[in-house]
């Protein structure tokens, strides 16, 4: 597109000759995209930080109910960890295909990505249905409630992540490495990566603190 100049004439003879350039920029393909998704998980911040806050102070109300020490299995919860960080060493493999232009390494890693995250989301609900069963619902205690809530939403993004990875993959397997798949591979990677961190401070504040509190 050709650059388009207007000047302006001055209204006084102090006034300086003025030039605005009307020409479109040219912006960097899928600028817009990285930028939202960045956006996006700013406001993903946002929400978890609200949810620790919720937890540290309703975090030790337990209504004459169990407590943290009487509840949690850190052996459990460390192997449930484990397959949460080992899933972003294998997402990064994926990242590494990918840069390599190898579609299939990069499905494969994916994949093994993707069983990781099931293998995790397996154990949470393993861990909620036995809290259930021995009465630790929810509605006992405030406490419960805020453990429910933090740990659940960080599930239910682990749920999203593993549809969109699935979603990816056969984006993959259709148009191959294009310019569209790269961008979702790397945005997904960040979305991936924070899950872990988010876990994290999931594992130390809830889980370990509140054991040793």
């Amino acid at each position: 597109m050709s650059a388009t100049t207007i000047t302006t004439a001055p209204t006084t003879i102090d006034e300086p000759v003025r030039f605005y350039d009307l020409d479109e920029h040219a912006h960097p393909e899928g600028h817009s995209t990285m930028l939202g998704f960045w956006i996006y998980l700013m406001s993903d911040c946002l929400i978890f930080a609200i949810l620790f806050a919720c937890y540290a102070v309703l975090g030790g109300n337990y209504a004459a109910g169990p407590a943290p020490k009487d509840l949690f299995d850190l052996k459990l919860i460390a192997l449930n960890t484990a397959m949460l960080l080992f899933s972003s060493i294998t997402y990064g493999f994926a990242v590494l295909q990918m840069q390599q232009g190898r579609v299939k390494g990069t499905q494969l890693w994916l994949a093994i990505t993707g069983l990781f995250g099931l293998g995790f989301l397996g154990i949470e609900l393993y861990e909620f249905h036995h809290l259930i069963e021995l009465g630790a619902t929810p509605q006992r205690s405030a406490f419960l409630s805020a453990f429910f809530t933090l740990v659940g939403t960080h599930g239910l993004h682990v749920t999203f992540g593993i549809v969109w990875l699935v979603t990816l993959m056969v984006q993959l397997g259709k148009h191959g490495l294009v310019a569209a798949n790269r961008r979702r591979v790397m945005c997904l990677s960040m979305f991936w990566h924070f899950l872990d961190v988010i876990w994290i401070g999931v594992f130390t504040i809830v889980y370990l603190m509140g054991v040793l509190r």
